[in-house]
């Protein structure tokens, strides 16, 4: 079954039922659509205590921009742990998320290929670099897995400890060129 195409000022839904997402204007309690297009409605985590269904309105021919298996994507390190990096997605191939934005792990086993059982996290990743990274499974209902095992994936983007961006050294190492201070990394080779 197709969702039914609506037009700027169609009112789509009420606002205790549906969040309003792209492509839609709330106004008097209720979801309008701001433009021409295909209905859909996802569920999607909100910041509040209580999480309602996202109504959007697409432009014809628009496919949402969702990664799948095997994608290159650019993510952003929020969180490190001994056995994990936690990531929000910002980008998949060459196209920037809008709005929405996507979980991913990188688990210690998907680091690197060779010498997995000498991988440290810490010595890999700090928080706020930016890596790119291949979708290797969907993995939990919240979080993409995440695979820097590659030459070519891994940090592309850090600030070292003086907030300075710092320019890779060699395929572990970046160097701040402010302080000359190196730091550990799993970097991408260019």
């Amino acid at each position: 079954m197709t969702e039914p195409i609506v037009c700027p000022g169609d009112r789509l839904a009420a606002t205790s039922e549906f969040a309003g997402g792209d492509g839609t204007y709330t106004k008097d309690r209720f979801v309008f659509a701001s433009l021409t297009g295909v209905r859909t409605s996802v569920f999607s985590k909100t910041e509040g205590s209580e999480s309602k269904p996202v109504i959007s309105v697409l432009k014809r021919g628009a496919v949402p921009l969702v990664p799948k298996k095997q994608d290159i994507v650019t993510a952003q390190v929020t969180k490190i742990t001994p056995r994990l990096v936690a990531t929000d997605i910002l980008c998949v191939g060459n196209r920037p998320l809008p709005d929405e934005r996507f979980q991913g792990v990188i688990r210690l086993e998907d680091v690197r290929a060779a010498e997995i059982d000498k991988v440290q996290i810490a010595l890999c990743f700090r928080p706020g670099d930016i890596v790119k990274a291949e979708v290797v499974s969907l993995g939990t209902s919240r979080d993409y897995y995440l695979s820097t095992a590659q030459n070519h994936l891994g940090v592309v983007y850090a600030k070292s400890l003086a907030g300075v961006p710092m320019v890779p050294v060699n395929w572990q190492e970046m160097q701040c060129p402010q302080t000359k201070a190196i730091e550990k990394r799993k970097v991408a080779k260019a």
